[in-house]
């Protein structure tokens, strides 16, 4: 690990201040610190400046707010925190199961949920310094994944300049439900959709997100709705503990008389991004969860899913896992 100078911030105001006078140097927040520090360790990430932001728990930053217009978690609220919530169990049970899925329980009691919908991609060839070809790292080296061992890389939102997997659980039931995001920086304050928060890898790999320098996710609203009590969150991996997913999906549906009205689909495991499935939602308004709508569904959430060799059966079981959610989330009994 490098040298660095370490700073806590008492406030946001503090926070700000210190990110501002390191505009000049490489500066980042530090707050579970499951993802930086390792990327410290393996000199991937090489901060000049760490500023300390846990003391902002005790603010806005750090709670749990639900009321009948809505769920409010505070960037800062940790992944156990919000999976063991009695009331998001039971409301909005695909946030709950989507971080109860996620690593283990000690990285849980640590890790923030702004942390956590930041984290970089475990790709290999990301993390390994000595593959000088990875365009997320170096821009413009290349991307050693494209012709290398990539069984776990994405086959949706892809390029030719990168196919790492978005590692994340909980982000995609952000996205699933149509999540926003409030957010604060040296300018100012904004609030942007979840879905606009990540950018796709394109010819720019490197930047990952739509945040300005030195901006901090405040909070994260889900708006309540018909669909957000029957959700869920599927999470297919080579072991049943702690690994990242070859597939998942997170399912809200809203349905009555066994007849969709609405739903939302975002699938894991499989995309460089978190990943909305439309094409799959418009497929099954006005129909029945069958056997026939479902595989017309699947279908049309891999138009054009891409493959490179070792991971070319995600496609298939993509598919299979999105079936399996849909047919789970219109079984439960609320």
């Amino acid at each position: 690990m490098r040298p660095f100078i370490y700073e806590r911030a008492p406030s946001r105001n503090a926070a700000m201040q210190a990110v501002t006078a390191a505009v000049d140097t490489k500066a980042s927040y530090l707050a579970g610190g499951t993802t930086l520090l390792d990327l410290m360790k393996l000199d991937v990430m090489r901060p000049q400046h760490v500023i300390d932001i846990n003391a902002l728990e005790r603010t806005v930053h750090g709670r749990i707010e639900l009321d009948r217009n809505g769920l409010r978690l505070g960037a800062l609220v940790r992944m156990a925190d919000a999976a063991d919530h009695p009331d998001i169990q039971q409301q909005y049970p695909v946030i709950a199961q989507s971080l109860q899925l996620a690593a283990s329980q000690q990285l849980r009691n640590m890790a923030s949920l702004g942390g956590n919908v930041l984290q970089r991609t475990r790709c290999t060839y990301f993390r390994d310094v000595s593959y000088a070809a990875c365009n997320k790292r170096n821009p413009g080296s290349g991307c050693a994944a494209l012709d290398g061992f990539n069984r776990m890389h994405a086959v949706l939102g892809t390029s030719d300049h990168c196919i790492a997997t978005y590692a994340g659980d909980f982000g995609h039931a952000l996205i699933a439900l149509d999540a926003s995001i409030d957010l604060v920086g040296p300018d100012g304050t904004r609030t942007i959709p979840f879905a606009e928060l990540h950018r796709l890898p394109s010819d720019t790999p490197d930047q990952e997100t739509t945040l300005r320098p030195g901006e901090l996710i405040v909070s994260f609203t889900v708006p309540a709705a018909p669909w957000t009590r029957r959700s869920l969150y599927l999470k297919v991996r080579d072991r049943q503990s702690y690994e990242f997913a070859l597939a998942s999906a997170a399912i809200a549906l809203d349905q009555q008389d066994g007849t969709v009205r609405d739903v939302r689909i975002a699938l894991g495991g499989i995309s460089t991004v978190p990943w909305r499935a439309v094409e799959a939602e418009t497929v099954l308004r006005g129909k029945a969860i069958d056997e026939d709508s479902v595989a017309a569904a699947a279908d049309a959430a891999f138009v054009g899913a891409k493959g490179h060799g070792h991971n070319d059966f995600k496609v298939e079981l993509g598919k299979r896992t999105l079936s399996r959610a849909l047919q789970q989330a219109a079984a439960l009994e609320i």
